[in-house]
C-alpha cells in the first residue's frame, strides 16, 4: 500500500477571485507528478480569507490528519504576515490556528522573513500545538525558495521525519542556497 504525502498550502494574491495559475501552484503540480507529494491548494486575499482557507481545511477537509506540512506562501517581514495592505504579527496567526496544528510543520516561503525571538517561536508552537515551524531569513524577489529549497525540504521531510536530520541533509545538498536564505527552523 502505497503511503501519501500530502501538503496544504495557502498563497496570498491580489485577488482570490481572479483564476490564475501562479508559479507555486505549477510548482506543486510538479511536485505530485516527480515527488508523489499531493497537495491541496488554497489562494486568499483577505485575512478572513485565510481563515475561511483553514476552517475549511480544519472542517471539511476529511485527509486533514495526512496534511504534516502547512505552506504558507505569503509576504511580511520578520514576525508579521501582510495580506491585502495589512499586518498580522505571528501571534495573530497562532491564534487563527489555534490547537489545530499539532504535529504539523508550518513552513513559510521566502516571500517573507522569519525571524522570531525564543518567546515568540515558543508561543507560536505552544499555541498552535505545531511541532515546528520554518521559513527563510532572507527575502528576494528575484529568487524563490519554492523552485528549489522548498522542494527539497518537503522531499527530505516525506523521507525522513527527523527534523534535524532533514535540514542537514539540506545542507548537505543545498549549502549554497541555504546559506544564501538563510534557512531556519525552529522546533
Amino acid at each position: 500500500m502505497d503511503i501519501e504525502n500530502f501538503i496544504y498550502c495557502l498563497e496570498a494574491v491580489p485577488d482570490a477571485e481572479q483564476v490564475e495559475t501562479t508559479d507555486v501552484v505549477g510548482i506543486l503540480e510538479h511536485m505530485a507528478l516527480t515527488q508523489e507529494i499531493s497537495s491541496i491548494y488554497k489562494a486568499c486575499d483577505t485575512i478572513e480569507g485565510l481563515e475561511e482557507s483553514l476552517n475549511f481545511l480544519l472542517y471539511e477537509d476529511h485527509h486533514f490528519q495526512d496534511y504534516e506540512i502547512i505552506y504558507l506562501v505569503l509576504p511580511g517581514e520578520a514576525n508579521s504576515i501582510l495580506i491585502n495592505g495589512y499586518y498580522y504579527s505571528i501571534e495573530e496567526i497562532a491564534e487563527l490556528f489555534e490547537g489545530q496544528m499539532k504535529g504539523k510543520v508550518v513552513h513559510f516561503a521566502n516571500r517573507k522573513i522569519l525571524d522570531l525571538t525564543d518567546d515568540e517561536c515558543q508561543y507560536f508552537l505552544d499555541v498552535t500545538g505545531a511541532r515546528a515551524i520554518s521559513g527563510y531569513g532572507f527575502h528576494s524577489e528575484s529568487l524563490s525558495s519554492a523552485y528549489t529549497l522548498d522542494r527539497l525540504f518537503f522531499s527530505l521531510f516525506y523521507e525522513n521525519d527527523d527534523l534535524r536530520e532533514v535540514v542537514e541533509q539540506m545542507f548537505q545538498k543545498q549549502y549554497k542556497l541555504c546559506k544564501l536564505l538563510d534557512f531556519r527552523l525552529y522546533y
